[in-house]
């Protein structure tokens, strides 16, 4: 099982340095590994841009590429090997995207050419694979960086690593800070048992970050919204400093913490939030939102992005898994705020400012999001059923009440057979015992 483990570093101004020159670097290597692409494409010869060509074509060029032209000297022994490899493995990863999305093999948005980093504009970063780095023994808020030596840790590392085997040392600048992930491998834990409270559903929402069944209200930070005064003010004070100026320098440092402020606060918030679902729960279940659609409504998107749908659902999966609870995904098409949670009517229509719910049938009335939290939990912890056309499972019949079961159909095969309801959402991160 591979882990993430995130720390934030700490380092003298000397080390501050090194640490920006590794990062200078790896953009110089991803650099000159563009250009020679491009050479390549320009001459009309077969591109060679594997991350294993690309080393070696770096091996044979550096002593001509990385000198001082001043002093005729080679420069690149004063930093490790490590930063320049890991710049021309993010250039291979670019060029593979690339090919990918142009040959219709890679999922999301089409992918352009790789450019050319700048050095005002690109997050400056490297990363050690190989070599001596990492944990340092009896000193357990440390890390080892070669080339740079010893860097101290805002934190206990050692404690967080836990013993597990450090495969990989990504280092950044984010916020004006700098920072170290670790990926460490550890070993397949037990099967835990699920927690002891019972299913709940969740319905996500833009004013509410999420309000489950049970009539809890999970508060939205609105990360973005609370500081987009002061960021509006500080990018408008940038764009007035002269380029090249310390003054827009330090402009650019206070956009950039403003922009690392807004990113901890929704990070916290969701993980906060995930962490005691995944801990309370044994059954949850959640709707998968058209998360793309929704941004489509330039009058939500802003919104809609900084609650962070897909993070949430995202993080809610592999805590689960850890934790041995069951999540269950509802169909994006089901009807959960339309429906009323007593007597199964479906609305036809449901404006967003209808804020409390009232059935024209059974006379309920019940606040929006609790209606659609409960439908969610039912439709989670309802059986699953396979309709052999595709159909819904809870469409609405005659009297505008929801049908349990769908029309009989011919039975086709099974695999043009689609899940209605509920499905597993963590199905393929659940631990199996031998």
């Amino acid at each position: 099982m591979l882990e993430a483990v995130k720390v934030a570093l700490d380092p003298t101004p000397r080390q501050e340095r090194l640490l920006e020159s590794h990062a200078g670097a790896a953009r110089f290597a991803y650099n000159a590994g563009l250009a020679h692409v491009k050479d390549m494409l320009e001459r009309g010869d077969k591109p060679e841009w594997s991350y294993y060509a690309l080393r070696r074509w770096w091996n044979q060029a550096k002593n001509t590429l990385a000198v001082d032209e001043t002093t005729g000297e080679t420069w690149w022994p004063e930093n490790s090997k490590e930063a320049y490899n890991s710049g021309l493995e993010s250039l291979a990863d670019a060029l593979k995207n690339f090919s990918k999305s142009r040959k219709g093999q890679r999922k999301g948005r089409r992918m352009g050419f790789p450019r050319f980093k700048s050095k005002d504009k690109a997050v400056p970063g490297f990363a050690y694979t190989t070599g001596s780095f990492g944990l340092i023994a009896r000193d357990p808020h440390a890390l080892r960086l070669p080339k740079i030596g010893r860097v101290h840790c805002m934190e206990n590392v050692s404690k967080r690593v836990d013993g597990a085997k450090a495969l990989r040392m990504s280092v950044s600048k984010r916020g004006g800070r700098w920072q170290a992930s670790l990926t460490v491998e550890r070993a397949d834990l037990p099967i835990p048992s699920p927690p002891k409270g019972g299913s709940v559903g969740i319905d996500l929402g833009v004013k509410e970050l999420a309000t489950l069944s049970d009539g809890t209200v999970i508060h939205n930070p609105h990360a973005l919204k609370s500081n987009l005064g002061r960021l509006k003010q500080a990018q408008r004070n940038l764009s007035r400093k002269q380029k090249g100026s310390n003054r827009r320098r330090k402009s650019r440092a206070q956009v950039a913490r403003l922009c690392a402020r807004v990113a901890n606060l929704r990070s916290d918030a969701l993980n906060k939030t995930t962490a005691m679902l995944a801990h309370t729960y044994a059954d949850i279940s959640i709707e998968d939102l058209n998360v793309a659609g929704m941004v489509g409504n330039h009058r939500l998107a802003q919104s809609v992005q900084d609650a962070s749908f897909y993070e949430f659902r995202r993080q809610l999966t592999y805590k689960a898994a850890r934790t041995g609870a069951r999540l269950h995904v509802i169909d994006r098409w089901y009807p959960s705020s339309k429906t009323c949670s007593n007597c199964g009517m479906v609305k036809t229509k449901l404006s967003l400012s209808e804020r409390v719910y009232h059935c024209e049938e059974c006379g309920l009335a019940i606040d929006r999001d609790v209606n659609a939290a409960i439908n969610i939990q039912v439709a989670g912890s309802a059986p699953e059923t396979l309709n052999a056309r595709g159909g819904s499972g809870r469409r609405a019949n005659a009297s505008r009440r929801a049908t349990r079961h769908p029309a009989k159909r011919e039975p086709s095969g099974g695999e043009s057979r689609v899940r209605l309801g509920a499905g597993l959402g963590n199905e393929a991160m659940q631990m199996t015992s031998l």
